[in-house]
């Protein structure tokens, strides 16, 4: 192994001790204490390699290298925030990797002497505020704030269970500012977060589309009464009505799915009040997402849920109201940005494939805006969310040199072209 490898897992091991749980994962929740270290802990690796670091006004976190002064800019980057008890792997991966990646990108540009391999763009690592949405609702709340799918003021002033806002969290571990850039490229490398790599025996997976995703906040309404002393024609159950959703939104996977188009759905957060023992609940809040490959599949699975909602007011006497929610649709990746990545993995002699993310990145945002790159090494058995996530360190070693390679190409102007950018980074501007 040589200096570079060691290098890497090195700090990654010790980036892996910020949050660190008994169960072998991390626990760094958006702006929480164990956040806050490891984004310092971050500043501190990143500004001993000559980066500046900047923080805007939601948390986003900006590590930049210039290369070529006055030049446009290509993001790389993930999130260092994590789910509670989760891996050490999900997100925090991707932007070492990515600091990682351009400090040699950085060194070879120095080592070079041909002037056909000179820079044309500078380099920001990002590190995205509250991907996960686990402290704070919805995930992927720094990007969506960046591509204007949410306003920076409704950000600030969203609260956690206990009622501290986003922009008290912020100010609380020193991780909030003004800062401003826009980006001409986006690259991301990340856990698969499924095992469809690892059955096939890819070090590689090339990102070709988002599956859609549609994200539901209910909120089912009931009355509070004795669970002893109310007979059942009485109750108004809101335990009962919830419980009937998550088993309408499971039986509508598995009805909607196809031999060519899956449909996952799932109710990750569950919260009954008042959660005693001898009370029928007089309210539950829930969450309920539809997954799919397929914008018409997705949206027959979708219509069959809200039809389902009608059903369960009924049959459990409840009010089912529907809140927040969070879309977005399949759609693909730059083409452009597909070959790019395929002809440096076979540079590079690593096996590759063509594959699909069930889950929301922040690339799922910025592919929206910029010419987006998204990359995939293998997860262990498709283990995550949890704190037996793992990726073999042959396979985090094979995403670095491929970040690498990658970025070193896009920086060189072979994705999007350095003139074309600063135009259009000018004429934004001026708007």
């Amino acid at each position: 192994m040589n200096t570079l490898e060691n290098s890497f897992l090195n700090d990654f091991r010790s980036m892996s001790q910020n949050g660190a749980t008994p169960g072998g994962g991390v626990d760094r929740q958006a702006a929480t204490v164990a956040d806050g270290q490891n984004r310092n802990w971050f500043r501190g690796l990143v500004e001993g390699h000559g980066f500046s670091v900047h923080y805007d006004a939601v948390g986003n976190q900006y590590s930049l290298l210039e290369l070529v002064p006055g030049a446009p800019w290509i993001a790389v980057g993930s999130h260092l925030d994590s789910q509670p008890l989760g891996g050490r792997f999900d997100g925090a991966y991707g932007v070492l990797a990515g600091a990682h990646a351009a400090i040699r990108v950085q060194q070879q540009f120095a080592e070079s002497s041909h002037n056909e391999s000179e820079p044309k763009f500078n380099i920001v690592v990002i590190n995205w505020f509250n991907e996960e949405g686990s402290r704070f609702k919805p995930s992927m709340m720094g990007s969506s704030v960046y591509t204007g799918k949410i306003r920076v003021d409704q950000v600030l002033v969203t609260t956690d269970p206990t009622g501290v806002t986003v922009q008290e969290a912020l100010e609380s571990i020193g991780t909030i500012g003004d800062f401003e850039l826009s980006v001409a490229a986006y690259v991301e490398i990340h856990i698969e977060q499924g095992r469809s790599m690892e059955d096939t025996g890819l070090s590689i997976g090339l990102v070709e589309s988002t599956w859609g995703a549609n994200k539901y906040e209910f909120i089912v309404h009931g009355d509070q009464a004795h669970t002893g002393a109310t007979f059942i024609a009485d109750r108004q159950d809101a335990l009962l009505g919830a419980s009937a959703l998550v088993v309408a939104a499971r039986e509508i996977a598995l009805e909607h799915s196809t031999d060519e188009h899956m449909v996952i759905t799932s109710c990750g957060e569950f919260n009954v009040f008042p959660n005693s023992p001898v009370v029928v609940a007089s309210r539950v809040n829930l969450l309920v997402d539809i997954r799919s490959t397929d914008p018409d599949v997705l949206a027959a699975a979708d219509a069959e849920l809200h039809a389902r909602v009608a059903k369960i007011e009924q049959m459990a006497n409840v009010r089912i109201e529907r809140g927040a929610e969070h879309v977005w649709a399949a759609k693909a990746y730059d083409q452009a940005g597909l070959d790019l990545a395929a002809q440096s993995a076979k540079a590079l002699g690593l096996r590759y494939g063509v594959v699909r993310t069930l889950a929301g990145h922040d690339s799922t945002n910025m592919k929206d805006i910029v010419p987006t790159i998204m990359l995939f090494v293998p997860s262990v058995e498709g283990i995550s969310h949890n704190e037996r996530e793992l990726t073999k360190d042959q396979d985090m070693l094979a995403g670095v040199d491929l970040l690498t390679e990658v970025l070193t190409r896009v920086v060189r102007g072979d994705f999007v072209s350095p003139d074309k950018a600063a135009s259009s980074l000018a004429s934004a501007t001026a708007n």
